[in-house]
């Protein structure tokens, strides 16, 4: 698999395209986020505020978004329209969401790329990532950013190591993944468009569209021993 941006992505799903423009792998617009943020970025806020919240100075929030009670919004960031940012989510630095995006309780994203309809919906850590267009974290879903050694991250594509340059890089979940619940999907780990992983897998590496990842423990089933009272 030779994991060009088109493929994993549908472009037309984000207001974003140009941040793809030229790149030779998807991963190098986390290379180039920072910068197009800053040129393209209007601090508008035309959302509706639930409770008491923290928004940035350089923010963009689009007009029938929802911020909730807690949520923290440091910016930069662009946010697109009717999205809801629910309570105590944090958004850090350098951050897309699209539109009709769900960011929900106790999330945090930073240097980040949602596709519109992503959904990152219950406890979830989103680093350095792109997600796709309706692509969907279960809860618990962590999207790790950084290898245990520190070093820069790699890459197979078709069968070669490839130095990403990059040593925080979480993951590309193109468009209609879906990730099961408690599942930690590794540094520079690249989900098919469509694939998905069953609940509490450790996954590490590419996964072609379509295909499924299954958590095959045993489970031991027994008879239930009534407890005794002293």
């Amino acid at each position: 698999m030779t994991p060009i941006s088109s493929d994993l992505f549908d472009l037309s799903q984000t207001d974003h395209v140009t941040l793809f423009d030229g790149v030779q792998y998807p991963w190098d617009v986390l290379k180039r986020l920072a910068a197009y943020i800053a040129t393209t970025l209007r601090p508008v806020q035309l959302h509706r505020t639930v409770g008491r919240t923290h928004i940035g100075t350089d923010v963009q929030l689009g007009e029938g978004t929802v911020v909730e009670e807690g949520a923290m919004i440091l910016g930069p960031a662009i946010i697109g329209r009717g999205c809801q940012i629910r309570h105590n989510a944090y958004l850090r630095e350098n951050v897309i969401v699209g539109d009709n995006c769900v960011v929900g309780n106790s999330c945090e994203l930073k240097h980040s790329v949602l596709f519109n309809g992503a959904q990152v919906p219950h406890f979830n850590y989103v680093g350095d990532s792109v997600l796709g267009y309706r692509a969907h974290l279960g809860a618990g879903v962590i999207l790790s950013n950084v290898k245990l050694d520190r070093r820069n991250i790699f890459v197979d594509v078709d069968g070669t190591p490839v130095d990403t340059g990059l040593r925080k890089f979480g993951a590309l979940v193109g468009d209609d993944a879906e990730v099961g619940c408690n599942s930690v999907i590794n540094p520079g780990s690249i989900l098919g468009r469509g694939s998905l992983v069953y609940p509490n897998v450790s996954w590490r590496g590419i996964l072609p569209r379509h295909m499924v990842v299954k958590n095959q423990a045993p489970i031991e089933v027994v008879h239930r021993r009534p407890r005794t009272t002293g």
